[in-house]
């Protein structure tokens, strides 16, 4: 796809940059952000000029809806830079779609794509040095709308406010991850929001994930609401299993976001001619591959991470640890991915766009 800058915007610099305030070499993943924002706001039923402005605070009103109702929902892109100093972004057009499909679940207007992608590449073009060069450094894009509307009546609001900000970050590792599979809490349920990237579904999630932390993991791995006996999410990822040889992941449901990492290991795995099976894998099923040996890898998929490995998990109070391989599957498709994201080999599939 050909992404078009958009015109009708206004820019209003900041006096002076900070980036050379930044250790670019010791980021804490999304707490240092770029010198400036893209702000729209929707008033009387009709999307306003947008503005990309100095990245700064700004006032609300205590009554917005988005305090009271949580209408609020959020993407998450990256932008890289490969070795000619050209940007480029991966797959925009999925997150562009997530983002309004996500809109209309939570009765939000949907934005325009002139204002989104049009937007986010005349934003890239101005913060252009902020994302740098070399395999692992990227620059984490955050497009997000927020019900601004004021008054507590329970009724969607009739203002909101798009915005994207734009943070530097680093390759992202949080060390070997175990995880407790889910046996009561559930991420969402059928008819719910969880196919929404909406906010309610992540904070949500911390009571249970602080006390798995509590327990000595750092994930759970999310099971159906009904009935806890189907495996569906890895913490905040998409989660892909490895038996024998067979990678399998959960279909995309009513409960399950449709990842663009997910899709995007899917089809590289098929390329390469790894067997991939998208069905319901059972916590039966996972804890049977396990005792037999033919469990080898459990691994998450999302923007922040790429893929994240899972060395062992538990399940009624039994621990399983996954052996150590030295041909994984999960870092093999990772590096040609991130190869792709980078430039660094050819994009046989059409994902990156260029700024």
């Amino acid at each position: 796809m050909e992404l078009k800058t958009l015109n009708e915007i206004e820019i209003i610099s900041a006096p002076h940059s900070k980036i050379s305030e930044v250790d670019f070499e010791n980021l804490t993943f999304g707490n240092v952000f770029t010198d400036h924002m893209l702000v729209c706001d929707y008033v009387d039923g009709a999307w306003q000029k947008p503005v990309i402005e100095p990245y700064a605070p700004f006032m609300i009103d205590p009554s917005a809806k988005v305090f009271h109702y949580g209408q609020a929902i959020f993407e998450g892109m990256k932008a890289y830079k490969d070795e000619q100093d050209d940007v480029w972004l991966f797959r925009p057009d999925e997150n562009y779609h997530r983002f309004n499909k996500s809109a209309t679940r939570m009765a939000m207007p949907e934005v325009p794509e002139d204002v989104f992608l049009g937007g986010l590449h005349r934003l890239l073009e101005i913060e252009k040095e902020w994302v740098k060069k070399g395999k692992g450094n990227t620059l984490y894009i955050r497009p997000f709308m927020i019900a601004t509307g004021h008054g507590v009546i329970a009724a969607p609001s009739q203002e909101y406010r798009f915005m994207i900000i734009l943070s530097p970050a680093r390759a992202y590792y949080s060390g070997e991850v175990r995880v407790l599979i889910a046996e009561h809490f559930s991420r969402a349920a059928n008819g719910g929001i969880g196919a929404a990237k909406a906010a309610g579904n992540y904070s949500a999630q911390f009571y249970p994930t602080k006390l798995a932390n509590e327990q000595g993991f750092q994930q759970i791995i999310w099971t159906d609401d009904a009935t806890h006996t189907k495996l569906e999410e890895a913490g905040t990822m998409n989660v892909f299993f490895r038996i024998n040889d067979t990678v399998f992941t959960a279909p995309t449901s009513e409960r399950i976001l449709d990842g663009v990492t997910r899709k995007s290991v899917i089809e590289l795995a098929q390329r390469e001619n790894i067997k991939v099976e998208v069905r319901s894998v059972l916590v039966d099923e996972l804890v049977a591959a396990a005792k037999d040996g033919s469990l080898k890898e459990i691994f998450g998929a999302g923007t922040a991470a790429v893929i994240n490995p899972i060395v062992g998990f538990s399940y009624l109070g039994e621990y399983y640890e996954l052996p150590k391989l030295e041909n994984s599957i999960a870092l093999e498709i990772k590096e040609k991915l991130t190869n792709i994201q980078y430039k660094l080999a050819e994009d046989t599939f059409g994902w990156t766009v260029k700024i």
